[in-house]
């Protein structure tokens, strides 16, 4: 008798990833401050000046002050640790973090360091946003996961965030 395959013993609600928008969120950020290569990273750090989300579940304004500490590696992909405070459209506050990495052809990157426009599909920007919350109304946010998938423009990055099902 043989062994069933790991894939043959996996329930048919495993199979695949089910997700569903959540919101799409601009940020606009001060042009970062290079703080340079330090005995193990080349860091900056970008400051939140403010910025929206939009989505059905709920809308508003992200708050001046949050940061974009960003790693460039030494194969020039970038890894981002950002952190926000997100102010709902009836007054509810929300904390945001979230973990990314861009990546792509170093002339595509030179362009948006430059800030040219490029097409989000020459390069790889993505992210995983977790929240915080002590609103009842938007509680639900404290016990989901997502991902997030972006682009960069000149004023900053946006990004549409889907709710992991």
């Amino acid at each position: 008798m043989s062994t069933p395959s790991l894939e043959e013993i996996l329930p048919m609600e495993m199979k695949e990833l089910r997700t569903r928008p959540l919101f799409i969120f601009l940020l606009h950020v001060e042009k970062a401050t290079v703080i340079g290569k330090t005995p193990s990273i080349d860091r900056r750090v970008g400051v939140i000046t403010g910025g929206r989300f939009e989505g059905e579940r709920l809308r508003g304004r992200l708050l001046p002050g949050g940061s974009d500490w960003q790693t460039v590696r030494s194969d020039a992909a970038w890894t981002l640790d950002v952190r926000v405070v997100m102010e709902t459209d009836d007054g509810h506050f929300v904390g945001m973090t979230y973990h990314g990495l861009r990546h792509g052809p170093q002339d595509v990157l030179d362009r948006i360091a430059r800030g040219e426009q490029v097409s989000p599909a020459s390069y790889y920007l993505r992210a995983a946003p977790f929240f915080e919350t002590s609103s009842e109304k938007y509680g639900w946010l404290n016990n989901i996961l997502s991902v997030a998938v972006g682009h960069r423009l000149p004023e900053g990055p946006v990004y549409r965030v889907f709710e992991i099902l």
